[in-house]
């Protein structure tokens, strides 16, 4: 059997009073008295139930944060951004990826419920607030991350991604675009539709004449951005669009992979390409590829940060924390050349 704390107490010849403020407060016990816990603990291999305890006192040291996209180094960054703000509160992550798939999301949910943790930061997929409420009626709160909260109840923290759609498709109009199409996919994704909206906006407003085409995909990886470079291949020459605005850059990189390996069709002479994060691959791209950056790490502290405020004071209204993205620009969107003459 483990031993227990009053078995540590037993042996260093002091109260559990004692040890319990050695492991919780140890600068209110005396050097001596922390030696001789510390003695007892390494002779009897005792090892603190940080749960059971953390769950007496009603405080979990864990929270739970389900992503949309374990594959999307997005995501990745937005993590490691939350669990840097975490160490600084002793505070450690438990990670889940949906994988866009509801069974997932509701098993994740669940967990962690289950294990009673501090809070919930959540990259969404479909309507998640129903369950959210619950959670809170537990007494764990959540913040939606990478989704905007409107006038929800629950405090967001996402970037624009209407602008960004917008501003995506004003830098392709400003080199000479004409011909565009947005790549993306599921449209039940918010922030698809909100980079389609915004890319509609912006067509809507062009000088010149304008229509986004939508080439839909399954979802938001690099194989269905091959698959939707290979769709666009298949029709006349005459039907190529000119340039491809990409939900996230996982696509815009497949776009780019179907492109470059035909050969048919040069990127950026014939036509431009432009996603979304702004992930670290995007600039060692065989064509290094433009996009519309997220702070993707300021994003995730910021919304552990708003948890844990969130946790200590439940009657904080919530908050809807927007940034706003960034175009980075690179050769993917260069203009086209001039056609040599003869």
């Amino acid at each position: 059997m483990p031993a227990s704390i009053r078995d540590v107490a037993q042996h260093a010849g002091v109260s559990v009073g004692t040890v319990s403020n050695v492991l919780n407060r140890p600068d209110e016990v005396s050097a001596e008295s922390v030696a001789r816990v510390q003695r007892a603990i390494e002779a009897l291999g005792y090892v603190r139930n940080d749960a059971a305890r953390k769950l007496r006192a009603g405080v979990s040291t864990t929270v739970g944060f389900v992503v949309l996209n374990g594959q999307n180094p997005f995501f990745n960054d937005v993590v490691r951004g939350a669990e840097d703000e975490a160490s600084r509160h002793n505070i450690a992550i438990l990670y889940g990826n949906t994988d866009e798939d509801l069974a997932r999301q509701r098993l994740y949910l669940d967990l962690f419920e289950e294990q009673q943790v501090r809070g919930v930061l959540i990259a969404p997929y479909g309507d998640i607030q129903p369950r959210l409420e619950r959670l809170r009626e537990r007494g764990i709160p959540a913040v939606l991350v990478d989704r905007f909260g409107g006038s929800s109840r629950f405090s967001s923290v996402s970037v624009d991604s209407v602008a960004g759609g917008r501003m995506a498709v004003e830098h392709l109009l400003a080199t000479g675009r004409r011909r565009i199409a947005f790549v993306g996919g599921p449209f039940d994704i918010r922030q698809v539709t909100d980079r389609l909206a915004g890319a509609r906006v912006a067509a809507e407003n062009a000088a010149v004449p304008v229509e986004i085409e939508v080439v839909a995909t399954a979802g938001m990886t690099v194989e269905e951005g091959v698959a939707a470079g290979a769709r666009i291949l298949e029709r006349p020459r005459r039907l190529w669009p000119d340039a491809l605005f990409a939900a996230n850059d996982l696509i815009a990189l497949g776009l780019l992979q179907s492109l470059v390996v035909d050969g048919r069709m040069l990127v950026p002479d014939e036509i431009a390409i432009i996603g979304f994060d702004d992930i670290s691959f995007a600039s060692a791209a065989a064509v290094p590829l433009s996009s519309m950056r997220q702070p993707s790490a300021m994003i995730g502290r910021t919304a552990l940060r708003i948890l844990l405020e969130e946790t200590a004071d439940p009657e904080l209204i919530p908050r809807q924390t927007v940034f706003q993205p960034e175009l980075v620009v690179r050769r993917s969107t260069d203009p086209p050349r001039p056609a040599r003459a003869g």
